[in-house]
C-alpha cells in the first residue's frame, strides 16, 4: 500500500497533467487531422509503455480478468478521447477542461443508477447548479469561437465514457500493477485505432507536422497516455472513485490560465459567469465530502 504522501504527490501530477493536457490536445491537432492526431498518440505510445514494462521487470498478466480490466481502462482512454479530440474543432482547450469537470457529477449518477449508492440532498444540489452553469456557458457562449453546443454535446459523451471507466476497472478489481494496467489500455487502445485507420485513411498526414503540433503530440504520448495513465490506475487501485473524480473539480480552473497565457483563450463574461456557477455547483457536490475530511483530520490530530 503506497503512502499518504506517495498518493498525495500523485494526485498533484495528475491534477497537473490533466491541466495542461487540453491545451496539448488542442496544440497537437493543429496541423494535424484530429483523428490521426489521436491514432498517431496511441501508435508512439505502446512500443514506449512496453519498453517501460521490460526494463522495469513488470509482470503483464494475459489472463481473463486483467484482460476485461484493460478494456475497461480503454474506455478513459480511446473510448473517452475520441469525443474529446472530436470536440477540439468546437472548444478551446479551457472549456474542454471545464467540461471535464462534471466527471464527479457524472461519477455520481453513474453510481446512483448503476451500482444503487446513496445521493444527499445537497450532492443533487450541487448537480443543478452545475447543469445551470453548463446551460450558461452553451447558450451565452455560442457566438464565440470557444463554445459551441455541438462541442458541448461531445464533451459529455467523453465525460461520461471516462467516469464509466472508472467504475468499471474498480468493479474488475484485476490484480494487475498500475504500469501494466496502463499499457494493457494502451494496447487495447492502439487495435481500436488501427480500425479507424480505414475511415480517416483519406486524411493521412502527407508531411511532417510543424514544431508546436509535433511538441504537442509527443507531450499528449509521454505525459497523458503514460505518466498520466500510470497515476490514473494507481489512485484508481488506492482511492474511492468520487475522490478520483475530484481531480476533474481543479483542473479547469488551471486549464483556463493555461490556455490563456499560452494560447489566447479568453472566455467572455457570461462563459466565465457560467463557469463560475458550474465549479460552484461541484463545490456544494463535494462539500459533504470535505467536511468529512476536515472533521477527520482534526481527530487525528494529537
Amino acid at each position: 500500500m503506497p503512502s499518504k504522501t506517495n498518493i498525495m504527490m500523485t494526485y498533484a501530477l495528475l491534477v497537473f497533467i490533466w491541466a495542461t493536457t487540453p491545451l496539448a490536445i488542442v496544440w497537437s491537432v493543429s496541423d494535424l487531422h484530429m483523428m490521426w492526431a489521436l491514432v498517431l498518440r496511441f501508435f508512439i505510445a505502446l512500443p514506449i509503455a512496453a519498453v517501460v514494462l521490460i526494463i522495469l521487470k513488470i509482470k503483464f498478466p494475459v489472463d481473463k480478468i486483467a484482460l476485461h480490466s484493460y478494456v475497461a481502462g480503454s474506455f478513459s482512454l480511446i473510448g473517452s478521447q475520441i469525443f474529446t479530440y472530436a470536440a477540439t474543432a468546437y472548444l478551446s482547450s479551457g472549456i474542454i477542461a471545464l467540461m471535464f469537470g462534471l466527471a464527479p457529477i457524472m461519477a455520481g449518477l453513474i453510481g446512483r443508477f448503476g451500482f444503487k449508492q446513496h445521493l444527499q440532498t445537497l450532492q443533487w444540489a450541487g448537480m443543478l447548479v452545475s447543469v445551470s452553469g453548463l446551460a450558461i456557458i452553451c447558450f451565452n457562449g455560442s457566438s464565440t469561437q470557444h463554445v459551441h453546443p455541438v462541442g458541448i454535446a461531445l464533451m459529455m459523451m467523453s465525460v461520461f465514457t471516462y467516469a464509466l471507466s472508472i467504475f468499471w476497472v474498480k468493479k474488475v478489481n484485476a490484480d494487475v500493477e498500475p504500469m501494466a494496467q496502463a499499457t494493457g489500455s494502451i494496447l487495447v487502445s492502439t487495435i481500436v485505432a488501427i480500425c479507424l485507420i480505414p475511415f480517416i485513411w483519406q486524411h493521412v498526414p502527407t508531411h511532417i507536422p510543424n514544431a508546436k503540433s509535433l511538441f504537442a503530440l509527443l507531450y499528449t504520448v509521454a505525459m497523458a497516455s503514460l505518466l498520466a495513465m500510470f497515476c490514473y490506475f494507481k489512485l484508481v487501485q488506492n482511492i474511492k472513485a468520487t475522490t478520483l473524480s475530484l481531480t476533474t473539480v481543479m483542473t479547469p480552473v488551471l486549464a483556463m490560465f493555461f490556455g490563456a497565457v499560452l494560447n489566447n483563450e479568453y472566455p467572455s463574461l457570461m462563459v466565465f459567469v457560467g463557469a463560475s456557477v458550474l465549479l460552484f455547483g461541484l463545490f456544494l457536490y463535494f462539500y459533504r465530502d470535505f467536511k468529512l475530511s476536515r472533521e477527520l483530520n482534526q481527530k487525528i490530530k494529537p
